[in-house]
């Protein structure tokens, strides 16, 4: 088993810069909401600090829209045969910010000691891993324990993202004075943070790709209001909506201006992916004809066409079609409110109320909170739509104090990774509102995802998360809502924005103005 790309030119081809010819030069001025609490993304990872710091930062391999590895700091890599050696060789002209050179040990510090001390998800993967060593300055060498089929896929900024070892080894990472001037090996240097006001960047002339990056500079700009920041982007104050900078029902109006353009692409790596927890603790939801009740009774379509204006794909199951190892061949749940009735009368339902709580997100999700409201209701459920702020819902759901409630979560790739964390049995915890909080057990669905995760191919992965599927499927342990698309708003002289797997959190490396 091996997978190489020989040189920096392919990946300039990968990346889609043989579009047209690149022009040099120009400025961009992009919305970030929230202001990130920092850019130090091997210690953040909410995500406007990956959005922001993975222009700063890189990881040793960016990912397609396929989610094929792409050359990053890592130009070439290979698989042993057993699936337990990668063996990467390092870019050879890549230099921190600061213009000390960027080796294997670097790699070895970054994830061997900083990232198992700071970043918890990361963590989890890292039991596979035996040893990382240093095979000389510019070929690094992980060896796993086991076969874990979702390793070429840790490699992104903000999983693994590398930290230079002359600044932090030794140190209080948490405390080192240089967080506040983070020092990466991207396209983009930190130049200056206005808090409340703006984060400048401005192009790294010593970047390892060569060309590369095309801008001069890019600003972020911090604009709390949702509102305004329509408004910025309206007035030519920005050039750039991420993902989720605006209420959907404003989407329409700003992609119809001239020169606009608008692409739900960049998301594929995260896959988020909606759905409704359901408490399976007591009442009616215990009973699966409820639960396959509700499915029945959401029309799901509607949601997707009217509340996101069409960006997004109907959910039919766990794994999002964007990720691996997805598989359609499930129980499929369509709009059909009879059906739904049918099932409640089979069952009985004495009309016990059922509490609904939205996402405290926006206007959006107070919208679809609704819609799903009156769905139930048509079918002749009982729902008590419960209003709460950010730190209400992180409560209710931590504690297990609802019966439905709205959620959204990431997927990263790979099942392994993003998608059983939700339905294993050993992830059920009080007190976290992204593990099992449904509080589904299912032997069967423990077994397969443990298997899954170090089965050693494809095809054997495929076949145990094929049978996953069917069987969470037909359990409905929640209620599946739409695989999200967070449409990126910009201009369309901005050429060649979305090029990866994580669309704007590193794709300004191959944009460049056309103006």
């Amino acid at each position: 088993m091996k997978n190489l790309l020989l040189s920096a030119a392919s990946l300039a081809l990968v990346a889609g810069a043989a579009l047209a010819e690149p022009q040099r030069g120009g400025r961009v001025d992009v919305v970030i909401q929230p202001e990130p609490p920092g850019l130090m993304v091997g210690l953040l990872q909410n995500a406007p600090v990956q959005m922001v710091a993975g222009n700063i930062y890189e990881g040793l391999l960016r990912y397609d829209a396929d989610l094929a590895p792409q050359p990053g700091l890592a130009r070439e890599w290979e698989v042993s045969e057993d699936g337990l050696v990668y063996t990467f060789r390092l870019a050879e002209n890549a230099r921190w910010h600061d213009g000390e050179p960027f080796t294997a040990e670097d790699v070895v510090f970054s994830v061997d000691v900083f990232l198992r001390e700071t970043h918890p998800r990361l963590r989890a993967s890292l039991v596979h891993v035996e040893t990382i060593e240093a095979v000389d300055d510019h070929t690094v060498r992980f060896t796993l324990n086991n076969p874990f089929g979702p390793f070429l896929g840790l490699f992104e900024v903000g999983t693994m993202p590398m930290v230079p070892k002359h600044i932090y080894e030794g140190t209080d990472f948490a405390n080192n004075p240089m967080n506040d001037t983070p020092i990466g090996t991207g396209p983009f240097r930190f130049n200056e943070w206005v808090q409340g006001s703006h984060i400048h960047l401005v192009r790294n002339d010593d970047y390892h790709v060569e060309g590369m990056p095309y801008l001069d500079e890019i600003f972020w700009r911090v604009i709390p209001d949702a509102a305004a920041r329509a408004v910025a982007f309206e007035t030519g104050q920005v050039d750039v909506l991420p993902g989720g900078s605006v209420e959907n029902f404003d989407v329409p109006r700003l992609t119809a201006m001239d020169g606009v353009c608008v692409t739900g692409g960049g998301w594929e790596f995260f896959g988020p992916h909606s759905w409704m927890w359901i408490n399976l603790r007591e009442g009616p939801t215990t009973d699966v004809r409820f639960r396959r009740a509700i499915m029945h009774a959401m029309d799901r379509e509607f949601a997707r066409d009217v509340v996101w204006n069409g960006f997004g794909r109907v959910a039919s199951g766990p794994v999002s079609s964007s990720t691996r190892f997805f598989s359609d061949d499930v129980t499929i749940y369509d709009y059909d409110p009879d059906k739904a009735r049918a099932l409640l009368a089979e069952m009985a339902y004495d009309g016990t109320p059922i509490r609904l709580v939205p996402l405290p997100y926006g206007e959006t999700w107070q919208r679809w909170g609704e819609a799903v409201r009156q769905n139930l209701l048509d079918v002749g459920i009982n729902v008590e739509l419960v209003a709460t702020d950010v730190a209400g819902w992180n409560q209710r759901t931590s504690e297990w104090d609802f019966d439905l409630a709205f959620t959204f979560l990431y997927q990263f790739g790979d099942p392994a990774l993003g998608v059983a964390r939700t339905y294993v049995s050993t992830n059920i915890a009080k007190g976290s509102p992204w593990n099992n909080v449904s509080g589904y057990v299912n032997e069967e669905v423990d077994r397969l995802f443990a298997e899954a995760a170090v089965a050693v191919g494809d095809e054997a992965r495929q076949a145990l998360y094929d049978e996953v599927q069917r069987i969470i499927v037909d359990d409905v342990p929640v209620a599946w809502l739409l695989e999200l698309e967070f449409p990126t708003i910009y201009r369309c002289d901005l050429e060649n924005l979305v090029t990866t797997a994580i669309g704007v959190n590193d794709g300004f490396r191959d944009a460049w103005l056309s103006r």
